[in-house]
């Protein structure tokens, strides 16, 4: 298969993050194929790639598909869609209006580059709510690559953030 240059610096998606039967065969799709560059990879289980750069336009991962196959459910497909929040008060303004709608979050995460929201919408269909965190502040390995992380996000804390 042909190797393509990387994909432009200016292509934008916020982010998707795919269930995948196979870590290897999809990566050789997103990045052999399509371009996309390599940021992060977890194991044999996940990655995280992107145009340019950024901490990520598309996760990977194999956590329920492993060897899956096309829909039905529990198989590849969507995992959630995300939303991107400009700051940090307009994530707590969701997270607000989210507790004040009765709606239950499946999750709540500090992510290092991003904190993130993670709710069901009324099909189940997953949903990530997040704001970034300035490039200038992402966790980085000594050598200087992305080194993102998942730790519990302090609910209590974003939404002190909220503007009155």
């Amino acid at each position: 298969m042909p190797e393509n240059p990387p994909i432009i610096a200016g292509t934008r998606i916020g982010h998707v993050h795919l269930k995948v039967a196979d870590l290897d065969r999809a990566l050789g799709f997103y990045c052999g194929v399509l371009g996309f560059e390599l940021q992060q990879r977890m194991g044999t289980d996940a990655a995280f790639i992107s145009a340019g750069g950024y901490h990520h336009h598309i996760g990977l991962n194999t956590w329920e598909s492993k060897g899956g196959h096309p829909p039905p459910p529990g198989t590849t497909g969507l995992f959630h869609t995300a939303i991107l929040y400009p700051t940090r008060p307009a994530l707590a303004d969701a997270l607000h209006r989210v507790l004040s709608a009765g709606i239950q979050l499946d999750g709540a995460s500090d992510h290092g580059v991003s904190q993130a929201l993670y709710l069901r919408d009324p099909d189940e269909n997953g949903v990530e709510l997040y704001w970034d965190r300035p490039e200038a502040e992402w966790p980085r390995s000594a050598d200087g690559k992305l080194s993102m992380f998942t730790r519990r996000l302090d609910l209590e804390d974003l939404l002190k953030q909220r503007a009155a």
